[in-house]
Formats: C-alpha cells, sequence, structure tokens
C-alpha cells in the first residue's frame, strides 16, 4: 500500500504535497533522510521534524512508519551495521579489509560517521555500540595471536588497532578522502607499526610483517 491520506483523515492544506511511494521504498528514503540528519547533530539534538524536513514529507507520514526518533535512530544504526559487515566481512580480516572498510565508509560517510563518531556516545545506544567494539577487539586478538605472544601487549594491541583504524578512516573522510587509490596502504602502514611496537623481539630474531 501506497503512503496518501487515509480515508477521513484531515489534510493540512499549507503541507508540502507528497509524492506516493511504496512503503518500502519510502522507509529507505526515511532511513536516507535520519541518516544525513543524525550525522550532523546526533540523536538528542536532532528532531522528527528535521528529519520530516529532510526527507520532504510529514511528520504524520513519518509516525507510519517508525514509531518513535529512538525506533527510527535504532533503524538507522542497524541499516549502517548491516552495510558495513557485508562489505567487510564479520570474522577474519585480511589484506582486503583495510580497503573494503575504506571503500564502505566513501559509499555513506554520514552512516559511518554516524556510527563511530556519534552512536557510542549516544547513553541510550552505547550498548550496541560496546557490542560491535566488543566484537572487533575480539576478531583482531584471533588475528594477531599467530604474530603477537600471548599477554598484555597483544590485548594492547587488539584494543588498539580497530580504534586506530576506524579513527585513521573518519580522518580521511574529513580530510576530503585524500588519494583513494593510495589511501589503504597509509592506514594499513600505521596499523603495521602498532604490530611492530607490541611484538617482542627474541635475540636474533625480527619482528613479523604482519597482514592488515
Amino acid at each position: 500500500m501506497g503512503d496518501g491520506a487515509r480515508a477521513g483523515e484531515k489534510v493540512d492544506p499549507v503541507a508540502p504535497a507528497v509524492r506516493r511511494m511504496r512503503r518500502a521504498d519510502r522507509r529507505t528514503q526515511i532511513l536516507d533522510a535520519a541518516t544525513r540528519a543524525f550525522s550532523r547533530t546526533g540523536f538528542a539534538a536532532t528532531g522528527l521534524d528535521q528529519i520530516a524536513a529532510e526527507a520532504s514529507i510529514t511528520r504524520v507520514l513519518l509516525y507510519r512508519h517508525f514509531d518513535s526518533k529512538a525506533d527510527l535512530y535504532g533503524a538507522v544504526l542497524d541499516r549502517a551495521c548491516r552495510r558495513l559487515e557485508d562489505s567487510v566481512g564479520s570474522d577474519d580480516f585480511d589484506e582486503q579489509a583495510i580497503p573494503a572498510l575504506l571503500s564502505a565508509a566513501a559509499a555513506d560517510p554520514d552512516a559511518f560517521r554516524l556510527l563511530f563518531r556519534h552512536a557510542a556516545r549516544e547513553p541510550e545506544f552505547r550498548g550496541r555500540m560496546n557490542v560491535l567494539t566488543a566484537a572487533s577487539v575480539d576478531i583482531a586478538r584471533r588475528n594477531l595471536a599467530t604474530r603477537i605472544p600471548d599477554g598484555p601487549w597483544l590485548d594492547w594491541a587488539a584494543r588498539l588497532i580497530p580504534t586506530l583504524t576506524i579513527e585513521a578512516v573518519i580522518a580521511w573522510l574529513d580530510a576530503g578522502q585524500p588519494d583513494p587509490d593510495r589511501a589503504p596502504d597509509r592506514i594499513s602502514r600505521a596499523v603495521h607499526g602498532v604490530v611492530h611496537a607490541a611484538y617482542t623481539e627474541e635475540p636474533g630474531t625480527e619482528a613479523p610483517t604482519p597482514s592488515p
């Protein structure tokens, strides 16, 4: 069913005309608009009226798709997480992980910033981001365990590398996405530096050359 006025529903004569769309398409339009709006000012400072205006729809129409601002914010985060997982994967990271992460961030910078810059600071949604962070640390630890001896420096590197990588990608976005062909190599070198710093060399041995 489309989302025109229901029978008997009062229509605001000064409200902008809203083009009829399939429900799934309208939901996507709202999620796109909400992603842009929330990425600018975060959850608390963004009102539903702002999101409705961003989507060029009425607030009444927005409520037909989402019960509340929190419901809409959660849907935006869930979609961003799914898209990121589809691009990067959710298990072992190989040499394609950083290029894939950069590609995903460049394709939807608003969603990337929303996930990693805003959502972790929102008390109502911090739990979701804590789960994502814990999963990233666990994946990093599994990948690094073959290169760094077990111990506190392995823990240090496993915690630092996901944070470093995300912050490097956000800084790259903020800098205007320079030199996209070489950006993965530049970020990979920063990650490699953490691995080398964490590796405890034994006499007569050299630190391993890590994969991203």
